[in-house]
C-alpha cells in the first residue's frame, strides 16, 4: 500500500520486562517484520525514541537543554543496537544522527538518505531534530515530511488512541479513525502537538498501533485493518 515509510518506535516497546533496555525478543519480532517489507523493496526509515534508557522529563532538576541531549543520545544506542540485530540478518542499514557524533554514525543528510533508500537501506534517523525542547515525535514527524513519506507509522505499546489511558481507565474508548485538528482538540496524547501539527500541514497520514502485536508492522504496510489512523 505503502512505497516509503516512516516508523516511530517508542523507546518502551524496545524494553525488556523490567521497562529498562532492550528487550532480545522485541528487538528480534521487529528486525523479522523489517527484513520482510525490506525484501518486498518498500523504502523504510525509522526514529527510535529513548524512553527505555532516558526521558528528558526525567531530569526534572536538571537544565532543560542538558536533558533532552542525554535523551538524543539515549535514541542513539537503540538506533545502534538496532542497526547491529539488521545486520545481522543481512539488512543492509545506516544510522544518520542529527547529532555530529562521526565515529559510530553518519551526519543527518536529507539527499544521502534519500540515495540510501534507492539503494534499497534502511536508514534509522537517530537524536531526534538534534535540538532540545523538541520530541522524537516531531523529529519522526519532521524527517517524514522531509523523506516524503506516504505514511508516519506510530509503533508503540497501545494498540492505538484511546480516549483516555486503557491501562488506568476502563472505560477509555479506541478510536479507530480521527483528524488530525480532532486529536488536538480532545487533548488526546499519540504525539504532541506539533508533531501532529506538522503532520497536518503537510497530510502525512498517521497510523498508530502496538508493536508488540504479531506482523503488526507488515499488516500497517500491506494495509490491513489495525489500530487507529489520523488523516
Amino acid at each position: 500500500m505503502y512505497k516509503r515509510i516512516l516508523i516511530k518506535v517508542s523507546g518502551e516497546a524496545l524494553a525488556d520486562e523490567s521497562g529498562f533496555g532492550i528487550g532480545t525478543k522485541t528487538i528480534g519480532d521487529l528486525v523479522r517484520q523489517l527484513k520482510v517489507l525490506n525484501e518486498e523493496k518498500i523504502q523504510i526509515g525509522i526514529v527510535i525514541g529513548g524512553g527505555n534508557f532516558w526521558r528528558g522529563r526525567q531530569g526534572s532538576n536538571m537544565d532543560r537543554s542538558t536533558a533532552d541531549h542525554m535523551g538524543m543520545l539515549a535514541t542513539l544506542i537503540n538506533a545502534l543496537a538496532l542497526q547491529d540485530a539488521l545486520e545481522a540478518q543481512g539488512v543492509p542499514v545506516r544510522v544518520q544522527s542529527a547529532l555530529n557524533i562521526n565515529r559510530v554514525a553518519e551526519p543527518y543528510i536529507l539527499r544521502r538518505a534519500i540515495r540510501h533508500f534507492e539503494k534499497g537501506r534502511i536508514v534509522i534517523f537517530a537524536c531526534g531534530t538534534g535540538n532540545p525542547y523538541f520530541s522524537t515525535d516531531t523529529g519522526a514527524a519532521l524527517r517524514a515530511a522531509e523523506i516524503h513519506a506516504d505514511v508516519l507509522l506510530l509503533a508503540k505499546n497501545v494498540d492505538g488512541i484511546y480516549s483516555a489511558d486503557p491501562k488506568t481507565d476502563p472505560s477509555a474508548v479506541k478510536y479507530e479513525r480521527l483528524g488530525y485538528m480532532e486529536v488536538i482538540q480532545k487533548g488526546l496524547k499519540a504525539m504532541d502537538t506539533t508533531a501532529i501539527s506538522m503532520c497536518m500541514e503537510n497530510e502525512i497520514p498517521i497510523l498508530a498501533f502496538a508493536v508488540n502485536e504479531k506482523d503488526s508492522i507488515i499488516k500497517a504496510v500491506r494495509g490491513e485493518k489495525i489500530g487507529t489512523i489520523i488523516k
